[in-house]
């Protein structure tokens, strides 16, 4: 943390305002990727692979996500004006209209993906105390209100203040995760790791899956642990040193993959695959518990309380400065972009906790309606990694921002890369996918509206023709629905 004690006297031009050090930038970005999902790895991927199926599919994801965190790295290095990061790459690549609906679409997943960390955060409380059930009744939902308000408490001191608090967490639920990884690597048990190494006893449905649909099922999974590798981007513009939030993404990249890895392998040589796949989440604890007693269940439950409290701290500031962003370049609703006199996102912090709280309720009374929303909008945080990706491959490609002569052969085989691994995180959501074009059709009325309010023409030809593909494929989606191929619940 001594870059951030470094960077206090750091400020803003004219504002007054302390910026972000590596640390903090760091941190964000591994606090926002490290939520609860982590601790119920060992039991998802026993689920579908085997070990050395597993260790394929995190070889491909590696790289996949590596040379996305590069494009991330190039892009700030290269667009330091970009200070939305992923919403204003897709907006500089391919106009107004796609860069609102990565805006909203990033923005809509944030902040209802902070209802479900409120849940699971109560839910994970209530291993030391039962009365908060599964997370979602009304112990839980009360509980989950006044978190939320003190998280929103605190973000509306400052986003230094709250990136600060986030640090402290990140560090210790790393901690936690370590020891984890500490325990049982000392436990482990090579022979069972090999006893059936790339599955052929392993049977789901009757049959012998093959390597290639095991390693496709753990990328399903890695698909969604990756969320929050662009935390640094989108607080581009609090950044003290702008060359840091290129080292930020990808250390924090390296460090997550590091933890995610050793936690989904060594697990696997501590208990066999079939035991695994039948723990409870997070399975993390029924590992731990297998090695160290009954403490080891309650530390990793702690872990989870302490992980979730730091994820849903950090995409609240994800949540409301992308918006502040997108209302400052006239892409959003102005009143998005009005800021206190701490320069935290204000109007766009209650705009966002208060849909927070409002779906809180919902979970509360009408489980089945907030189940449907948040199958809606679960994938429409992907298209502005695959926007991103692409917006890397077109700057290779026209050479803007280079400089005459410069070699681009390394920047050429990150972005394809990049741009394809983007393509398959959009297509492995499947049925989520389709279902998030729900959701941005609404995108577009906002934003036609916007465009109205500020006598602008609201779309170009291949804009327009977005539009229609994106309503033709909302059409099909309702289809599917109705006539019950695809599930909303």
């Amino acid at each position: 943390m001594s870059d951030l004690a470094k960077d206090d006297g750091a400020v803003a031009a004219g504002s007054g305002e302390k910026k972000l050090g590596l640390s903090a930038l760091v941190a964000l970005v591994i606090g926002s990727m490290i939520g609860g999902g982590v601790f119920s790895l060992p039991q998802n991927f026993a689920l579908v692979a085997s070990p050395g199926a597993l260790i394929v599919g995190w070889v491909i994801t590696g790289i996949g996500m590596l040379c996305l965190a590069f494009i991330y790295q190039n892009l700030s290095a290269r667009c330091p004006h970009l200070e939305g990061g992923i919403y204003s790459y897709a907006r500089a690549g391919f106009g107004d209209f796609i860069g609102f609906q990565a805006a909203w679409g990033y923005w809509f997943s944030a902040w209802l993906g902070n209802v479900s960390y409120a849940v699971l955060l109560f839910s994970a409380v209530s291993f030391f105390f039962p009365v908060f059930g599964d997370g979602n009744n009304l112990a839980s939902i009360i509980g989950a209100s006044i978190v939320l308000w003190l998280v929103h408490t605190l973000v509306l001191r400052g986003v230094r203040e709250a990136a600060w608090i986030n640090t402290i967490l990140t560090v210790i639920k790393v901690l936690v995760l370590i020891i984890f990884i500490i325990a049982v690597f000392i436990a482990f048990r090579l022979g069972v790791l090999t006893a059936d190494f790339w599955g052929r006893m392993m049977q789901v449905d009757g049959t012998h899956p093959d390597l290639f649909n095991q390693v496709k099922s753990t990328m399903l999974v890695t698909t969604w642990v990756f969320i929050g590798i662009e935390g640094a981007t989108v607080v581009s513009a609090r950044a003290a040193n702008r060359r840091d939030i290129g080292k930020a993404t990808v250390v924090g990249l390296l460090g997550a993959l590091a933890i995610y890895v050793l936690v989904s392998v060594l697990s696997m040589g501590i208990l066999d695959q079939a035991t695994l796949a039948g723990l409870k989440n997070p399975s993390m604890a029924g590992v731990l518990e297998s090695v160290v007693g009954p403490w080891g269940a309650k530390f990793v439950a702690g872990g989870v309380v302490l992980s979730v409290a730091g994820a849903l701290l950090a995409w609240t500031l994800f949540a409301s400065e992308l918006p502040k962003v997108a209302a400052q370049d006239g892409v959003f609703p102005e009143i998005f972009a009005h800021e206190n006199h701490r320069q935290s996102p204000s109007v766009s912090l209650w705009i966002t906790n208060g849909l927070v709280q409002l779906f809180l309720l919902l979970a509360l009374f009408y489980q089945a309606g907030y189940q449907v929303l948040f199958s809606i909008a679960t994938a429409a945080i992907l298209p502005p990694y695959l926007f991103s990706a692409a917006y890397g491959l077109k700057l290779v490609w026209t050479r803007e921002h280079y400089k005459p002569g410069e070699k681009l052969a390394r920047d050429w085989v990150i972005s394809i890369i990049a741009t394809v691994y983007g393509f398959w995180l959009c297509f492995a959501a499947g049925n989520s996918m389709l279902l998030s074009s729900l959701l941005f059709i609404p995108g577009a009325i906002v934003y036609v509206w916007k465009k109205k309010h500020s006598q602008q023409r609201c779309f170009n030809g291949m804009e327009a023709c977005v539009l229609i593909a994106l309503i033709l494929v909302a059409v099909y989606t309702l289809v599917q629905i109705f006539a019950g191929a695809i599930s909303i619940t």
